[in-house]
């Protein structure tokens, strides 16, 4: 019986230990945010300087990545001067033959946009970078008419392009 009752003692014990010595953190949106410090975010426009230009992708994009924001941060957006700070530039906007075929004609298309990204956290510069390119890319079938799949093919890429940069930024992994 005292046995049992020392064996059940230590187990508390070393619970308790356990809990106090280590604790992890886990948040369902990812972002790592010391809300006491970091109250505001800016994200400016993302201008298309790409060669091949798809005239709405620049606000699909920036308002994109504002939603990002908007729906996983408590971070207030402001249009300027904010804790961190967000611009860049869509610089690639390509369409890339893949898998030639006999009669030299490609089966498939990789379909590519790049984004060139500066971001800055006024609170602890060292998380800070400049000019770092995210890439998303996408193969299709060269048999469809790339203006009738284009908005869907851009809206996917996109997505992945604003997962990207917002795990780049306020994520720590």
């Amino acid at each position: 019986m005292a046995r049992s009752k020392l064996q059940y003692i230590v187990g508390v014990v070393m619970l308790l230990m356990i809990g106090t010595s280590c604790s992890i953190s886990y948040k369902f949106n990812g972002a790592t945010i010391d809300y006491t410090r970091i109250k505001t975010v800016t994200i400016e426009d993302f201008p298309n300087q790409a060669p091949l230009v798809y005239p709405p992708l620049s606000q699909m994009f920036s308002e994109r990545l504002r939603e990002q924001f908007r729906r996983n941060t408590r971070l207030e957006p402001v249009d300027a001067n904010g804790d961190l700070i967000l611009e860049g530039a869509i610089v690639g906007y390509e369409l890339t033959p893949m898998a030639m075929q006999e009669d030299a004609l490609s089966a498939m298309t990789r379909f590519t946009i790049t984004v060139r990204v500066s971001y800055t956290n006024m609170t602890d510069e060292k998380k800070s970078f400049s000019g770092r390119t995210f890439t998303s890319s996408q193969e299709f079938d060269s048999n469809n008419l790339f203006s009738d799949i284009q908005e869907g093919l851009a809206n996917e890429l996109i997505e992945d392009l604003v997962k990207q940069i917002f795990n780049a930024t306020v994520e720590d992994w």
